[in-house]
């Protein structure tokens, strides 16, 4: 597009979203000609109001290079629904998004996908069985998407990229906002290694209806929808009822019936979605993909947690993480006997153990022992 800047004011303008930004283009030829437009023909359109007639009166060319400077002084770039880069897979969802602010590797937008969902509050089954689903996917080439929220969503991100494979975070926020805060290193991770996306204009802070917008998108990348654990009313389903309203396949993880986080995916396997019961299973809905041979698949052990084939240390680990992670070596150790091994608090030790458990580097048994 010739005009950009003009595009991305009109597309942030109040009151207009993606289904008026195309009718009002469709109708005006370019930004400049929806600039110019009378007010009264503006109203006149199809979809449109006063409402979305002021919002277009508002809008500012400046404003628009105001923010793609700023995006790319992020290391970002904007794309719009004209682009060639933009995904066509998003142009055939319900609710198609006009403008992508992305950064990261662009060519991660066309490999087969599979979106990764689940529970912020997730049990040690649950991550091991996201990473061991993750893993297998970045293995084989898909490419992991998944929302960049704490718990599963950082679980996947982190398991892809380890594994060597691309990842896709979906924000529901603006690129510069990093949210939640602990998923800081997640962040700088994606946007070297991966590619973050988002709708929304640079340091835009999240709010209620932003995930909603968001979670469409997730499950609009991907071919297939993988919900590891959901609680019932969780926000996951709306991207499993994002995916169903797009026509596209929901697997679901089995797990146990007394578990509150996973309530919702036992709901979704009564409702008909496909059972994932080994990585494997997710391989099925990607055909045009060369056979890899099977790895070591989940396992169930004795307390109900996955096991998997433990990878080498990762080589961006922090001192501290690397630390801690050899001193376990093969062992099972308590939090106390780490602390004391490693002469550091045991508040630091143990801050740097939830992150090794999130990037699935350790696994912490009951009475806070820790393994490889």
């Amino acid at each position: 597009m010739d005009d950009l800047a003009g595009f991305i004011a009109l597309a942030l303008a109040p009151d207009i979203g993606p289904v008026r930004l195309r009718i009002l283009l469709a109708a005006c030829g370019s930004p400049d000609g929806a600039f110019s437009a009378p007010f009264e023909r503006l109203c006149a359109l199809h979809e449109f109001n006063r409402a979305a007639a002021t919002g277009v009166r508002s809008a500012r060319r400046e404003e628009g290079e105001r923010i793609l400077r700023r995006v790319e002084a992020l290391g970002g770039a904007a794309l719009t629904y004209l682009d060639p880069a933009f995904p066509p897979i998003l142009s055939t969802i319900p609710q198609p998004p006009a403008l992508l602010f992305v950064s990261g590797g662009l060519g991660l937008l066309d490999p087969p996908a599979v979106a990764i969902v689940g529970s912020r509050d997730h049990s040690a089954y649950g991550a091991a069985v996201c990473r061991a689903v993750a893993t297998r996917a970045a293995e084989a080439g898909i490419v992991v998407v998944s929302g960049m929220a704490r718990g599963l969503d950082a679980v996947a991100h982190h398991a892809a990229l380890d594994g060597g494979g691309p990842s896709i975070g979906v924000l529901g926020n603006g690129l510069g906002v990093i949210y939640p805060a602990a998923n800081r290193e997640l962040y700088d991770r994606m946007r070297n290694h991966g590619l973050l996306l988002t709708e929304f204009g640079p340091g835009e802070r999240p709010n209620a209806g932003s995930f909603q917008r968001r979670n469409r998108l997730i499950s609009g990348l991907a071919r297939v929808t993988v919900v590891v654990e959901a609680a019932a009313g969780s926000g996951t389903l709306i991207t499993v009822r994002a995916a169903l309203d797009q026509g596209k396949d929901v697997m679901a993880v089995p797990g146990s019936i007394t578990s509150g986080v996973s309530v919702g995916t036992n709901q979704l396997l009564r409702d008909g979605a496909t059972p994932l019961l080994e990585p494997e299973d997710l391989l099925a809905f990607y055909p045009e993909l060369p056979a890899i041979a099977r790895r070591a698949s989940i396992v169930a052990g004795s307390a109900g947690s996955g096991l998997t084939t433990a990878p080498p240390l990762p080589v961006d680990l922090t001192p501290e993480e690397r630390a801690i992670a050899e001193l376990l070596g093969s062992e099972r150790l308590q939090l106390d006997d780490l602390a004391a091994r490693s002469e550091r608090p045991l508040g630091a030790v143990l801050a740097t153990l939830s992150s090794l458990e999130v990037r699935g580097v350790v696994r912490q048994e009951p009475g806070r022992v820790f393994h490889r």
